[in-house]
């Protein structure tokens, strides 16, 4: 054999033992993976454990706390952020961002605040909700007491369109203004003051 014919005989081989031992030999991540190794489910317990450990008894007397479901949030925030909803097991919840409903430094609702309004009025239906909070808030710019007056300015503002929508004697309102209290985002640039310059509805969810 020449040494040509040796040398391609070789590669061959050298491919099919790869081939064999790799199964091919470019490779790709599985779609579907399977577990990795060591986090199988198992039916038994990772430690034994013992029953009559005392550590694991009640005191004399004592008695396990009553189950309790928790709260499930549920958040959706419109892409320019000037809208936010959250839904919990409980409640549904409105937050309107002040740039969308009055301008700057003001009570007064402009044109695109009634219909804004109204949208959450319908849902207010919907839910058949009979108890409604409006929660007026600010930045921390300003005096604090001008962000007070201006916050429940705002929410009397909303609760106003509201009462109007709805029409409906048996609705309560809970109407306050906190100012800079209570920000959902830090006060230190103009995009989060901007979250913080809100008015949020929130009401009971029906059981429906």
């Amino acid at each position: 054999m020449t040494t040509r014919n040796l040398t391609s005989a070789m590669a061959a081989a050298t491919v099919m033992l790869a081939t064999t031992l790799y199964g091919v030999t470019t490779a790709h991540a599985d779609d579907n993976p399977s577990v990795p190794p060591g986090t199988e489910a198992t039916a038994t317990a990772p430690v034994e454990v013992d029953p009559n450990d005392p550590d694991l008894k009640l005191p004399e007397g004592a008695t396990l706390a009553e189950a309790k479901v928790l709260d499930i949030k549920q958040v959706v925030e419109d892409q320019s952020g000037d809208e936010r909803r959250e839904d919990t097991n409980a409640d549904v919840k409105f937050a309107l961002q002040a740039e969308v409903l009055f301008p700057k430094d003001s009570a007064k609702l402009n044109g695109e605040a009634k219909a804004r309004i109204a949208a959450i009025a319908e849902e207010i239906k919907t839910q058949q909700a009979t108890k409604i909070r409006v929660f007026g808030f600010t930045d921390n710019l300003g005096s604090s007491a001008h962000g007070d007056v201006l916050s429940k300015q705002r929410a009397n503002a909303v609760e106003d369109i509201l009462k109007g929508e709805l029409n409906n004697p048996n609705i309560t309102y809970e109407v306050r203004g906190y100012g800079e209290q209570y920000p959902i985002a830090s006060n230190d640039s103009e995009s989060s003051r901007k979250k913080n310059r809100r008015v949020e509805v929130s009401f009971p969810r029906s059981d429906n």
